[in-house]
């Protein structure tokens, strides 16, 4: 069985890659799928030209493969496209398992960054490739700027009101995406994916205290206050309404929910919020 990753030298993809050889996938069966093919010759295993915005690449990387995953591309407001570029090949390649990293709740979340995903999961499902959908909850490392900024002034400032987070690290997902592309009995599952633990911001700000040696607070701000202050920051105006929404669906429980469907697939806990926030400071 071959399998291939997609935007393998990113952070997600080149963990999978690690987590499949881990489980004993043979280095020759997994392709590492990537834009500048010199980032990817470090992984171990073969490597692929693929390029999310040249289709033509992306159909000669799919060519002879039994399994895909898809990480989600990383430029808002193009992936659709680009995503449809992989699906599309996949179907034209008969590909047996397709798997796609989607957001949480992305067909019913109202979290700006869903309708991407929901229109990915939907044009999966049009395409009849077999699939796999892994709604993947927030990277504990996409807090490493609030960590720093935390543990130089000692005040974790968000809009997320009391919202908590299913966080998980990097690694506890791509060690499930490698698990579902390895094992059999997956094809048409929806996963929702998160940390055992859902937290809040003041247990953020307590995780950090405890990795900084010094006290933190949380200084929960308004939507203008917020805005405000990223702008300030130096961030434009659409960035900042984009960070702006997106602590706004933190706030309204978007990120909230964990069922241990993540921990189930592993075969352990998720890391906890310190340990995968110790990992990055």
């Amino acid at each position: 069985m071959t399998i291939l990753v997609t935007g393998a030298t990113g952070n997600l993809g080149r963990l999978v890659i690690e987590s499949l050889l881990e489980r004993g996938a043979d280095p020759q069966s997994v392709i590492a799928g990537a834009r500048d093919v010199t980032k990817a010759e470090g992984l171990g295993v073969r490597v692929a030209h693929l390029d999310y915005s040249d289709p033509a690449s992306v159909r000669s990387a799919l060519e002879g493969v039994d399994s895909v995953l898809l990480v989600s591309g990383s430029e808002v407001g193009q992936r659709v496209a680009q995503h449809k570029a992989v699906i599309d090949a996949a179907k034209d390649a008969g590909v047996a398992k397709l798997v796609y990293t989607s957001a949480p709740k992305a067909t019913t979340s109202d979290l700006v960054l869903a309708p991407e995903h929901k229109a990915t999961e939907e044009l999966i499902a049009a395409s009849g490739v077999p699939s796999v959908i892994l709604r993947n909850n927030w990277y504990t490392e996409n807090y490493a700027a609030d960590l720093a900024r935390a543990a130089e002034t000692g005040v974790l400032a968000s809009g997320a009101g009391a919202g908590r987070v299913a966080s998980a690290s990097r690694k506890d997902f791509a060690e499930a995406a490698a698990v579902v592309l390895l094992d059999e009995g997956h094809l048409g599952q929806v996963y929702e994916l998160g940390g055992d633990v859902a937290w809040n911001y003041d247990d953020l700000a307590g995780a950090i205290a405890e990795i900084s040696g010094r006290d933190v607070v949380y200084q929960p701000l308004t939507a203008d206050e917020q805005l405000a202050g990223l702008r300030a920051g130096g961030l434009d105006e659409g960035i900042a309404g984009f960070v702006v929404a997106l602590d706004a669906g933190i706030a309204a429980g978007a990120l909230a929910d964990t069922d241990g469907t993540l921990s189930r697939l592993i075969g352990r806990p998720t890391t906890p919020l310190v340990e995968g926030l110790r990992a990055i400071a």
